[in-house]
């Protein structure tokens, strides 16, 4: 059986929803990962049953369908520290208010629970995201921060997120955190302390994108073996490294696609993911949901890159075999 391959929303909020959805069956998509973002979905709008139709409807004109639905932007506030001026811009009027912090928090937190009954209403069991951290910030670690302040940030998170997983085992919705810096599990190692600290709880899990594995040196073929049972979403998204002594991992606050860069996100299939080994390694944790493409890259237009990245994928989602490839050496003459 192939896979169903989907266009995650978030990089075309600012087109409308149906134009995005007119692009990606044109290109060949089987559906959309929708953003809680631009009019592509509004969270507050769960008990809008026509609201929610209408959405239905717009996907069904162009022959898509959903499979899991994304709202990381107002996850990040659930748990950062500080609030600020980044926050403002990313989060909506709703949640931001008059910008109080442990408001905006408080806010967020109730959006996320909103975001799983929405998923709900769309027949949705995988709400993709992130938790934010009240610890990213000590990150370097210096000046120097000791082990309970990190237990406590780690606790900060278990605090605040299990009322929201809470009304995602009501709905019947997963949510999978995608492993990235900024948030509480970032790389390998802290997401085996996220999921302790929520005791493995069912409802969450991780989004697989690779990305960020590359630029930080971790597998992300052993990701998926390891954390096998916790693979509830896959995002492709691309990373081309160039370090070079002088290029870094950090990125010396140089802009997206300066070549000064250490690394950069680059259209899926021309960076440097093992797309084969990872395809491969999903089959063998019979991974069953969707493969969907987030796009970035600076240096080429999306409308040529999404359609691209879709081809791109599509060459490793080969099926198993139907027999063992020795087992012709076993026949008897």
């Amino acid at each position: 059986m192939t896979s169903q391959f989907t266009l995650f929303t978030g990089q075309w909020a600012d087109l409308p929803f149906e134009e995005v959805a007119r692009l990606a069956s044109g290109w060949g998509y089987d559906g959309l990962e929708i953003a809680v973002s631009g009019d592509h979905l509004d969270a507050g709008r769960w008990d809008d049953d026509a609201y929610v139709q209408g959405k239905l409807d717009i996907l069904a004109r162009h022959n898509l369908k959903v499979w899991a639905i994304s709202n990381h932007l107002t996850g990040q506030a659930v748990c950062d520290d500080p609030i600020d001026f980044r926050h403002q811009a990313i989060v909506g009027s709703r949640v931001w208010g008059d910008g109080n912090p442990e408001g905006v928090r408080q806010r967020a937190a109730q959006e996320m629970k909103m975001t799983a009954r929405l998923a709900q209403k769309l027949g949705v069991d995988t709400v993709v995201g992130f938790t934010g951290s009240a610890i990213w910030q000590y990150v370097a670690m210096f000046p120097p921060v000791s082990a309970a302040v990190i237990e406590a940030g780690y606790q900060d998170f278990a605090d605040r997120w299990n009322p929201i997983l809470d009304v995602f085992d009501e709905c019947g919705v997963r949510f999978a955190h995608e492993v990235h810096p900024s948030e509480i599990a970032y790389d390998y190692w802290s997401t085996v302390r996220t999921l302790e600290v929520i005791g493995h709880r069912p409802a969450f899990g991780l989004n697989w994108d690779p990305s960020h594995f590359m630029w930080q040196g971790i597998d992300p073929v052993s990701f998926i073996s390891d954390f096998q049972d916790r693979i509830y979403h896959v995002d492709c998204k691309d990373t081309k490294l160039r370090m070079t002594g002088r290029n870094t991992v950090l990125g010396s606050h140089l802009p997206w696609g300066d070549p000064r860069r250490g690394w950069d996100f680059v259209s899926a299939g021309r960076g440097d993911v093992p797309w084969e080994s990872s395809f491969r390694a999903l089959r063998a944790i019979d991974y069953t949901g969707p493969i969907s493409i987030e796009w970035e890259d600076a240096g080429m237009d999306r409308l040529k890159g999404a359609p691209e990245a879709l081809a791109a994928m599509k060459r490793f989602d080969f099926g198993p075999p139907q027999a063992s490839f020795d087992a012709a050496f076993n026949t008897q003459g």
